[in-house]
C-alpha cells in the first residue's frame, strides 16, 4: 500500500464557484482523471492535505485515495498554490493500475560532492537536468535518482547511464544517452589560475 491516504469527497459543483465554495469549507478542491472512466470532481480537508505535502511523498508518487469504504490507486500529479500566501488551491489526480508502468518525471539528487576530489580542485557541479523522466511500475516509483559524485573530477560528464534505476524501469529517452551534469573549473579558480599566468609572464617580461 502507498505510504499516503488521501480521504477524499465528491464535489457536487464544479468549475470555480464550486472550487472556491470549497475552499470556504476549509477543502482543498481537485480533480480525479484518467483510466475509462469520466474526471470527477473531489476535494479533501486542507489540513490533512498540508500534512501529506509536507510529507514529500505526495507529488509524484503512489497514492491510495480513500472514498467512503472504496479505495484507488492514483498518482498526484500537480498541486496549484497560491503565488503570495502559498496555500494549496487545486490538485490532479491520476487514476493507475499500481502494477502497470507509468511515465513520471523523478528528481535526481547528487551525493558525496563534499568528498568528491573536484570539490578539492575548486570545481563545480553544473547541472543540465534536474529530473528525468522515466517508465516504471507505479507501486515501485523511487523518491529520487541518485548520482554518487565520489571520485569524481573536474572534465567529468555524467550522463543517464551513470543513474542506477530501480529493476524493470528506463529512461522514455532511449535513442541516446543524455548528459545530466558536468564537472567544470569554478570561475573562482579559473581567475586565480589566469592571475597566476599573468604574473608568470610579467616575471618573464621582467628577466628579459
Amino acid at each position: 500500500m502507498a505510504d499516503i491516504i488521501l480521504n477524499v469527497d465528491v464535489r457536487d459543483g464544479v468549475g470555480t464557484g464550486g472550487a472556491r465554495a470549497a475552499r470556504r469549507a476549509g477543502n482543498v478542491p481537485g480533480v480525479l482523471y484518467g483510466g475509462d472512466k469520466a474526471p470527477v470532481a473531489i476535494s479533501v480537508n486542507e489540513r490533512e492535505f498540508r500534512k501529506s505535502l509536507y510529507t514529500g511523498k505526495l507529488l509524484g508518487h503512489l497514492v491510495t485515495l480513500k472514498y467512503g469504504k472504496e479505495t484507488q490507486s492514483v498518482i498526484a500529479r500537480d498541486v496549484q498554490f497560491d503565488p503570495v500566501s502559498d496555500i494549496p488551491l487545486h490538485f490532479d489526480l491520476m487514476r493507475v493500475d499500481e502494477k502497470a508502468p507509468i511515465k513520471i518525471e523523478v528528481n535526481v539528487h547528487f551525493a558525496n560532492a563534499d568528498e568528491a576530489p573536484f570539490t578539492r580542485q575548486g570545481g563545480s557541479l553544473e547541472v543540465v537536468r534536474h529530473a528525468v523522466e522515466i517508465l516504471v511500475r507505479a507501486d515501485q516509483i523511487p523518491s529520487e535518482l541518485v548520482v554518487d559524485l565520489t571520485g569524481r573530477e573536474i572534465g567529468d560528464n555524467i550522463r543517464m547511464s551513470d543513474i542506477v534505476l530501480p529493476k524493470g524501469a528506463t529512461a522514455t529517452i532511449t535513442d541516446r544517452d543524455f548528459m545530466i551534469a558536468v564537472i567544470k573549473s569554478s570561475s573562482a579558480a579559473q581567475s586565480e589560475a589566469g592571475d597566476t599566468t599573468a604574473e608568470g609572464e610579467e616575471g618573464d617580461k621582467a628577466e628579459g
